[in-house]
């Protein structure tokens, strides 16, 4: 029979104190009258049975019961539910926006078969921990190492498409045939590259992204073998990318052969490569780059002059967020967590307080047969209903915040749509709804104690106090706690972002316009015929009214972060160990004009600097001062990019690598003195116009003198350098603006968990405050009395909760740029606003302790 009692614990337990002894006296009966082994085994499996399907229509008659008493009373008591149901929305929703960010961008594989051994490879060298790789390198490392299945390479490339509308500029990437096998995908339509389509020589061939192909192309199925002009050159679409296959960026519209010649492997220090490999079964990181550093090594002493420093560094693909956007991520989750920490012990609190609010009632109900687990049960329903109802609420306000947070997606992440609420998503919002509501629903109810049944009956309006009163003044301090660390977070982050954006760029960006015409190849291969471009375009700009300057440059500071050169210079021994390396740009003159650079020495490069004539540069200011020894360098020679030159100038410093990072010193060449088919890479695509003018009216005109200049020549990447460099700090005033509203959220329930257990414990002690004016009692002394114990709860929580801010702060020091993470700004605002805090959280309560009416009180009790 115990076995059976056991049984009949699946039932609720006032079933079983009603019912339990008639089933088991039945249940015993039919067991005496089983005649063998198959009766009794016929007997257990039809008590299962029976017990399974009653237990489950009992269960679900109870929860009906609870359901519509619960309706009834979470109607009543509307302030509360709304209240409640408020709380659980902002912590659920802050937490489910947060995780959908960082589940989509650090925790969710990405798109390809067992992405987990894919890795990606970078030379590294003293002073750069990754760069791009030179196919001599990448053919060797390729024939050297065993660890990999397949090994890749890549780099980014944009070509000019023209047609019969109008000519546009497409993002793209040349692909080894190993890349695409190597990360395991196949096309949707047509084949992939072979072997055969890389050599030089072959005909061209391209496929395309599935954006492209309809946008382009309509969606037509005659894609295959239909003949495409990139950059005049012709080529022929044998496939279709799948519309998920967004690699290296969500930007690429299509690929094509990479192809390397001889002279391509004949100079190591042109890196612009980006490795990628498959590691074989059974072979770990750690495993391949050990392998790797050695052959690193072994090149280093085959080519001591060229892979000296060179090194080898591997890093999984899914790792290859930057460590900030990891650190952004980081700290965005862990500003939700607060939130959802602040919210969950405000609805303890609002759930324990009505919870005592409702003791008689409950002691009625016990003493007329309800017994403990039936009220725990219908306190829990209740408390689940909030927060579910909460829950709800949150995910719709997750659905409109998500999209807002898109910006703290690296653009670099290799997948086809942004962040959303999927299922993932839904299933992590529904377990943190269901454990909100378990957590810190049903604790607070078990918490009353065992004894509803007499000491409900016997309690007066001083309910409530003790353990209960310990535990809610308890969760105001960890709410206290919680918020002055979002406080401190933001005021950092707030201080961090100003002190970034009050960085000189050294370049005035108000009033300029940019626009890309890259020039295609081979038809502007000689260096005159892009002059000659170049002149008719500026002399037509510089033309227009409002226009001041205009001039161009090989990539925009900021857009164009790389193109680092080593350098030599006449008198200056180099330093073994620790090559000189500067930024190589291609301008015309009036660059510097147009951007507001300072000239602090000598001139800009000019008309004058013809082919032939003598080589000139003018370099920047940290040039002259890291490479001059406070010298005037003007007149002295060095030599870069294959050629000496003379510096004729000297201007002020830019932040080429953005406001943040520290940028090579920077070498400017006019773009006359190149020879034809050089550096080509190099030639100036970016326009940069000065204007009064607005840009709405300037854009046409500029058009219409481009396609004078060259009809086929498409226009791209139309912006005005504020929003270059603007969007320098676009993901850190994101993040300031959430974490910000996360700290105002943590404010406000901070101040209500305060105002709450304040006004709850003048509700409890309005007789002992009646009694005390009645005795004599000043409105000074009831002030001080309702304020010191809101004091105590702010100090109790203010204190910790500023050194454990202090902690915090120390995490985050990678995104405090210019700003220490102990702060004195920062940590006094906090505990300004603390005790602003704690007077709103006092106000109400301690109004309502003033206004007491001492006879009422005392006749109340």
């Amino acid at each position: 029979m115990r076995a059976y009692r056991a049984l009949l614990h699946l039932y609720p337990a006032s079933f079983r104190r009603e019912y339990g002894e008639e089933m088991c006296a039945i249940f015993a009966r039919d067991r005496r009258g089983a005649r063998g082994p198959l009766d009794r085994v016929m007997l257990w499996g039809g008590a299962i049975r029976e017990v399974l399907g009653n237990a489950v229509l009992v269960h679900g008659d109870i929860l009906r019961q609870d359901l519509r008493y619960t309706a009834r009373t979470l109607f009543r008591a509307r302030g509360f539910t709304l209240t409640a149901v408020a709380v659980v929305a902002l912590g659920v929703g802050a937490n489910t926006a947060a995780f959908s960010i960082t589940d989509f961008v650090l925790l969710r594989p990405l798109p390809f078969p067992q992405a987990d051994r894919l890795v990606k490879l970078w030379e590294s060298e003293r002073g750069y921990s990754r760069t791009e790789l030179s196919p001599a390198n990448y053919r060797d490392w390729k024939a050297a190492t065993q660890s990999f299945d397949r090994l890749g390479a890549y780099t980014l490339t944009s070509l000019n498409l023209v047609g019969p509308d109008e000519p546009q500029r497409l993002q793209g990437a040349d692909v080894t045939s190993d890349l695409l096998p190597t990360l395991g995908v196949q096309p949707a339509l047509g084949r992939l590259f072979t072997a055969a389509d890389e050599r030089e020589g072959a005909p061209g061939t391209l496929l395309l992204s599935d954006r492209f192909w309809k946008h382009g192309f309509g969606g037509s199925d005659s894609i295959l073998g239909r003949r495409v002009l990139l950059d005049d050159e012709p080529f022929v679409v044998i496939g279709v990318m799948a519309p998920d296959f967004q690699f290296p960026t969500r930007t690429v519209e299509f690929w094509r052969p990479l192809r390397f010649s001889a002279d391509d492997y004949l100079d190591r220090s042109n890196t612009y490569l980006y490795g990628l490999g498959r590691l074989k079964p059974g072979v770990t990181l750690s495993a391949a780059q050990e392998e790797m550093t050695l052959v690193a090594a072994q090149l280093a002493q085959q080519h001591p002059n060229d892979n000296e420093n060179i090194g080898a560094t591997l890093i999984a693909l899914g790792d290859e967020v930057s460590r900030q956007s990891r650190l952004l991520l980081l700290t965005l989750t862990g500003a939700a967590l607060c939130v959802l920490l602040i919210a969950c012990a405000n609805l303890a609190n609002l759930l324990l307080a009505r919870a005592l609010g409702r003791r008689r009632e409950l002691a009625v109900r016990a003493a007329i047969g309800a017994g403990r687990e039936r009220l725990v049960r219908q306190l829990a329903t209740e408390s689940l209903t909030v927060s579910l109802l909460g829950g709800a609420c949150g995910i719709l306000l997750a659905v409109t915040v998500v999209p807002l947070l898109a910006t703290l997606v690296p653009q670099t992440l290799p997948v086809a749509h942004g962040p959303s609420v999927d299922l993932r998503v839904l299933v992590f919002a529904g377990l943190l709804t269901v454990a909100t509501g378990l957590a810190f629903g049903l604790v607070p109810v078990l918490r009353l104690g065992g004894d509803a049944s007499r000491g409900g009956l016997r309690e007066g309006a001083r309910a409530g106090g003790g353990r209960k009163e310990r535990l809610r003044s308890a969760l105001v301090v960890g709410e206290v706690i919680a918020s002055v660390v979002l406080l401190v977070a933001s005021a950092l982050l707030m201080r961090a972002l100003w002190t970034v954006q009050a960085r000189d760029p050294g370049f005035k960006a108000e009033g300029v316009i940019t626009l890309r015409t890259a020039l295609p190849l081979p038809k502007y291969d000689a260096t005159a015929r892009r002059q000659a471009f170049y002149r008719a375009v500026l002399a037509d700009v510089r033309a227009l009214p409002g226009v001041s300057n205009a001039a161009y440059i090989s990539g925009l500071p900021m857009v164009m972060r790389g193109g680092i050169w080593a350098v030599t210079l006449d008198g200056v021994a180099e330093k073994k160990g620790n090559p000189q390396k500067v930024g190589l740009r291609f301008v015309t003159p009036g660059f510097f004009a147009s951007l507001g650079i300072p000239v602090h020495a000598g001139r800009d490069v000019s008309e004058s600097d013809k082919t032939g004539g003598e080589a000139v540069a003018v370099v920047s200011e940290s040039f002259s001062k890291r490479y001059g020894t406070g010298q005037n360098l003007i007149g002295k020679r060095f030599t870069i990019a294959f050629a000496r030159r003379v510096i004729v100038g000297v201007v002020g410093d830019i932040r080429v690598r953005g406001l943040e990072s520290d940028s090579e010193p920077q070498v400017y060449l006019p773009s006359t003195q190149v020879p034809d088919g050089w550096l080509t890479p190099y030639a100036p695509k970016d326009l940069v116009v000065r204007s009064s003018a607005p840009a709405g009216q300037l854009l046409p005109s500029l058009r219409a003198i481009i396609r004078r200049a060259d009809p086929n020549q498409p226009i791209s990447d139309v912006r005005a350098l504020t929003g270059i460099v603007e969007m320098e700090t676009a993901s850190r005033a994101v993040q300031m603006r959430v974490v910000g509203a996360f700290a105002a959220i943590a404010f406000l329930l901070a101040a209500i968990g305060i105002h709450g257990v304040l006004s709850f414990a003048v509700s409890q002690r309005t007789s002992e405050i009646g009694v005390r004016v009645a005795l004599g009692a000043q409105r000074r002394d009831i002030l001080a009395m309702v304020l010191r114990q809101g004091v105590l709860l702010a100090a109790a929580g203010v204190i910790p909760g500023i050194g454990l801010a202090y902690l915090v702060a120390r995490s985050m020091g990678a995104l405090l740029v210019g700003v220490k993470p102990n702060d004195t700004t920062a940590f006094a605002a906090t505990a300004a606003l603390s005790v602003v805090m704690t007077l709103a959280g006092c106000l109400m309560p301690t109004l309502r302790a003033l206004r007491i009416d001492p006879v009422r009180a005392i006749r109340a009790e």
